[in-house]
């Protein structure tokens, strides 16, 4: 079988299962495919090709291991490894070398997956951008601070990245890169062992190149293995588009893209797929997940800024005395706000509502030189804690993708991929529907 790096992470899967790859071809590939394109996409900390390889030859030799038997993947430079440095995007941590693996990463391993390297993070999964590339056009953004993992899977390099989301740094990231992100209802993966930004945001996902290998991811990562099986949809759905009291900021892109989604989704929707008005309490909650996380940022890093202030940028600085600055009063009160939230979306999400389609992004990914992107469209979604999924449905003037996120209830994660398969299948473009 030629061509092994352009497997899907489940494709590839499978046919390891069954033998009829091996995990060490499938890394060769992988391999050779990062050295062509690696001084160009910039996705990579570090890689350990000499243990990934002998862990392939090893696994090629044993048993089935697990549902990420033979799998190359690729780390955030945010989760520690204890045989790869971790340096969470920061020259403070340059020869940082933890001495366990991150909850996650230890429960992939056991799945059977080959972790192949450390990809780039933004500077502690905040805003400053990284050296990464979008492999698509390399005078673009791949997005953050999950730039490294979303440019990897959408170049080949590996099937399957993980990553995390504190604002939006999962579901941006893949939009701008065309690929699959997946973030789970929050607290569904074990954050221990991963470097915390805000705790009350911080959620751990996954990208891959369809529904199937974010499943497979996210279920390895979790302990969840039931959710690597994506049922099939028996039931129409009630469907609502949310434009979010953000959406005078929607590109013409992103406008087309939610009026093709909501085209797609007629044909798995219960009725008409209405619009959601969402509360005016909810008109202030992206300021108040800026506070949160700001407020958390500045006691997460605390013992950084005090000792190495010098060595971190001037943009986390701001946002760090930006952080100090906001009273515990106030960001109590966010906290409250953020509660009566999550109680008001959870009862439209169990009596009225099954699904919401939402913007992933404002629009295709930025210049290089224009940052990370705004994660504007993200941040209450993350604050709400509901599992989101990007799938892209369309391209824009620069003929990037332009994607749109899939919502579901919390905690309703297996129904969120089921959905999110059924709706890829409905798409016009038989190309995109590979995302299934």
């Amino acid at each position: 079988m030629k061509d092994l790096e352009s497997l899907s992470a489940s494709q590839a899967a499978k046919a390891l299962a069954k033998r009829e790859i091996k995990a060490a071809d499938l890394l060769l590939s992988c391999l050779d495919r990062i050295g062509q394109r690696e001084s160009t996409v910039k996705a990579w900390v570090s890689l350990s090709k000499e243990n990934a390889l002998a862990r392939a030859k090893a696994l090629d030799k044993g048993p089935i291991k697990g549902i990420l038997h033979g799998l190359p993947i690729g780390v955030k430079d945010l989760y520690d490894t204890y045989d790869l440095p971790t340096a969470y995007g920061s020259p403070i941590y340059a020869n940082h070398y933890p001495s366990t693996d991150a909850v996650s990463i230890a429960l992939m391993r056991q799945s059977g997956g080959i972790i192949l390297g450390k990809t780039v993070t933004t500077e502690f999964a905040s805003f400053k951008s990284g050296p990464t590339t979008n492999p698509l056009d390399q005078k673009h953004a791949p997005g953050g601070s999950s730039s490294g993992s979303a440019a990897a899977v959408a170049d080949l390099m590996v099937p399957i990245a993980t990553g995390s989301q504190t604002a939006g740094s999962i579901i941006r990231p893949a939009s701008f890169c065309g690929v699959v992100g997946y973030k789970p209802s929050f607290g569904k993966i074990s954050v221990a062992g991963v470097k915390s930004l805000a705790p009350s945001l911080d959620t751990l996902g996954c990208f891959g190149r369809s529904v199937e290998d974010v499943a497979l991811g996210v279920a390895a990562m979790s302990g969840d293995h039931g959710l690597a099986t994506v049922d099939d949809l028996h039931n129409k759905l009630r469907i609502a588009i949310c434009k979010t009291p953000d959406w005078e900021l929607a590109s013409k892109d992103t406008v087309s893209a939610i009026a093709l989604a909501r085209f797609s989704a007629e044909s798995i929707a219960k009725g008409k797929v209405e619009d959601l008005s969402l509360p005016k309490t909810f008109d202030h909650l992206r300021e108040s997940q800026t506070r949160i996380m700001l407020s958390e940022m500045s006691r997460s890093l605390a013992f950084e800024r005090d000792h190495y202030s010098k060595k971190m940028s001037a943009q986390i600085n701001k946002q760090l005395t930006d952080g100090a600055m906001i009273t515990y009063a106030q960001y109590s009160q966010d906290l409250d706000h953020a509660k009566a939230a999550q109680f008001w979306i959870a009862e439209l999400m169990n009596n009225q509502v099954d699904l919401i389609i939402a913007p992933s992004a404002v629009g295709e990914a930025p210049l290089l030189k224009d940052g990370t992107g705004d994660p504007i469209f993200c941040r209450i979604w993350t604050l709400l804690g509901l599992p989101c999924i990007n799938l892209n449905i369309g391209s824009g003037v620069n003929g990037l993708p332009v994607g749109i996120q899939l919502i579901a209830g919390p905690g309703k994660d297996r129904f969120l991929l089921s959905t999110a398969r059924a709706f890829a299948l409905a798409l016009p473009d038989p190309v995109l529907r590979d995302q299934a």
